[in-house]
């Protein structure tokens, strides 16, 4: 019995009047209450409440929450509850709840202290957890948008969505805004060079005007030079193909008259100098046709040096690759006349969009990102520790994606009507790839040592990514250890972002007897994936267990996953997706 404190903060009202009526209980461990409270329709705020409660409720455990229902439907997006309780040195109880309350229905929000799932059947929170996943299974379900690709969320349309996924109406507004901008940037440019020929390459300075920044004027100035070509293989907007040569690729036939440039790669080689981006993934699929015009693509291989100063300079574009039944194909060279030169960089260029729009973007950010976010809302309660780690890089992945499958890479969408892999190319480009997929590949520190590019000063991108990854590794290093500044005072938010995992699971067995997590685990590949574990697409080998190591994101055929393996690497990948996803 006594005076409760409670706070209130609003995300969001779909619709506001000049008060809302909110019905709360405050559910204890020996009793509940009814409160009524009437909040002002502000957004991002939050609202305090003084009532008096004449019973003892004991140790709060839930509180419930019902909308007043009116005419209109006002949903209201309630970002937490926050309780103090009788005196005034009780710490405040903190309910999150960051979902929409529409229609009469009540809502149960539990404390929000993560915790393990238990096999006690007469656990309150077991009790909740269990009902909470079975109506979330039931509102996130699988689809198949094409056969051998990622499996998707059930969902046609944006509107398709649980509301709770949605943007929000801040983001709503900003993407649409951006759109709209975009298309009307793009008719003005129409326009204005509807009666005008290009017939040089400085014609497309006619349709280079708006917005512009410091690095768009240098590119605008330098984009033919071989430096800057060179350059962007490492810190351009796809550098995942460049790899260092362990040796001369098959594909690369040097016809005779062309012994000097063999001993030149030799010698790059030997010396480990010599890197490469390979396109032939490209190789065989079928170009689009834009309004009656057939399309063209290129699989190109482009042998590079990397200068002692750091830069690293083409040597030789090879457009395409051999065939039986085609002579040798031709290779440009640095010394050949420039427009023939600068044309074999653009095919270069056009094939390394493809690559970076399908396969390293659509593919393993959104569309692996997606699976892992379904796969969280299916299978990990709010009470979750892994779930309270991930919610936040799941925000709006559901909705950016259901958006690109109803009008970017659909039938009739952008890619159809304006890009080369369109009609069909794209499907089949991203079926490759994921028969490519590793799951080593989406772990940087793993990728880049595969691809050589550790120690290089002048991978700019390969720094960034390192040192991203290590950010969110923070949350299991030096595991156990209590982190104090430097007056020896605990440091909270480091205590828990560091000892998390350890905190929950302690011992392999732990993580091996949570039948949540292994639920998650077994739906990412079983299911998401498509039974990726027994293709081989997401394994590595399994090591001893060590913190860092590699691992595989779900249990496999006679290996149990090891706590340490597992938290250091799949809570890790899921979260640095949605970091570049959204970055």
């Amino acid at each position: 019995m006594g005076r409760y404190r409670i706070g209130v903060a609003t995300g969001a009202w779909l619709f506001s009047g000049s008060h809302n009526r909110v019905q709360l209980w405050l559910v204890g461990a020996r009793g509940e209450a009814r409160l009524e409270l009437r909040l002002r329709p502000a957004r991002g705020q939050e609202e305090e409440f003084e009532r008096d409660v004449p019973k003892d409720l004991g140790p709060l455990q839930f509180v419930k929450l019902r909308k007043h229902h009116s005419l209109v439907d006002d949903a209201w997006f309630c970002d937490c509850i926050t309780v103090r309780g009788p005196g005034a040195c009780e710490e405040a109880t903190f309910f999150p709840c960051y979902r929409w309350l529409q229609g009469q229905d009540v809502l149960s929000l539990p404390e929000g202290t993560a915790r393990l799932a238990g096999d006690n059947a007469l656990d309150v929170f077991q009790k909740h957890r269990e009902k909470e996943l079975k109506e979330r299974r039931r509102l996130y379900c699988w689809a198949t948008w094409k056969e051998g690709l990622p499996r998707t969320i059930a969902a046609e349309r944006q509107d398709d969505l649980p509301p709770n996924s949605r943007f929000h109406e801040e983001k709503r507004l900003d993407f649409e805004w951006a759109l709209k901008a975009g298309a009307l940037e793009t008719v003005l440019k129409r326009v204005y060079t509807l009666l005008s020929s290009w017939s040089r390459l400085e014609d497309f300075d006619q349709i280079f005007w708006g917005q512009k920044s410091d690095l768009a004027e240098r590119v605008h100035h330098c984009w033919r030079d071989d430096e800057l070509f060179g350059y962007q293989f490492l810190n351009g907007a796809n550098p995942m193909v460049l790899r260092r040569s362990a040796s001369l690729p098959s594909r690369l036939v040097l016809p005779s008259g062309t012994e000097a440039l063999g001993a030149q790669l030799e010698r790059e080689l030997q010396s480990g100098s010599l890197f490469e981006a390979d396109f032939s993934l490209l190789d065989g699929i079928p170009a689009n046709v834009i309004r009656g015009e057939k399309q063209y693509l290129a699989a190109p291989l482009v042998m590079l040096q990397m200068r002692p100063e750091g830069k690293l300079l083409p040597v030789v574009i090879q457009i395409q690759p051999p065939s039986p039944s085609c002579p040798a194909p031709p290779l440009f060279l640095p010394s050949d006349p420039p427009l023939a030169w600068l044309l074999a960089k653009i095919w270069v260029r056009n094939s390394d969009f493809q690559l970076h729009q399908l396969q390293y973007h659509l593919l393993n950010t959104h569309l692996v990102a997606e699976v892992i976010a379904v796969a969280t809302m299916r299978c990990l309660p709010g009470l979750h520790p892994v779930f309270k780690l991930l919610i936040p890089h799941i925000r709006y992945t559901l909705e950016i994606n259901t958006r690109a499958r109803s009008q970017l890479i659909s039938e009739g969408g952008i890619f159809d009507k304006a890009v080369s892999t369109g009609g069909g190319g794209h499907v089949h480009l991203l079926r490759r790839a994921m028969a490519q997929l590793t799951y080593s590949s989406l772990c940087p520190p793993d990728d880049l040592a595969a691809r050589g590019l550790l120690g290089i000063p002048s991978a700019l991108y390969a720094h960034d990514a390192l040192r991203l990854w290590e950010i969110i590794a923070r949350v299991w290093k030096e595991l156990g250890n209590v982190p104090q500044d430097n007056a020896g005072k605990t440091c909270p938010h480091k205590q828990y972002v560091q000892g998390i995992v350890r905190l929950f699971y302690h011992r392999d067995d732990v993580v091996r007897g949570d039948p949540e997590l292994q639920a998650w685990c077994r739906e990412i590949t079983e299911v998401g994936l498509c039974q990726a574990q027994d293709r081989a697409q997401v394994t590595d080998a399994p090591n001893p267990p060590q913190h860092g190591g590699p691992i595989r994101p779900g249990p496999q055929p006679g290996w149990d996953v090891p706590g340490s393996r597992w938290g250091s690497r799949a809570l890790l990948v899921a979260i640095f997706l949605h970091a570049i996803q959204t970055g």
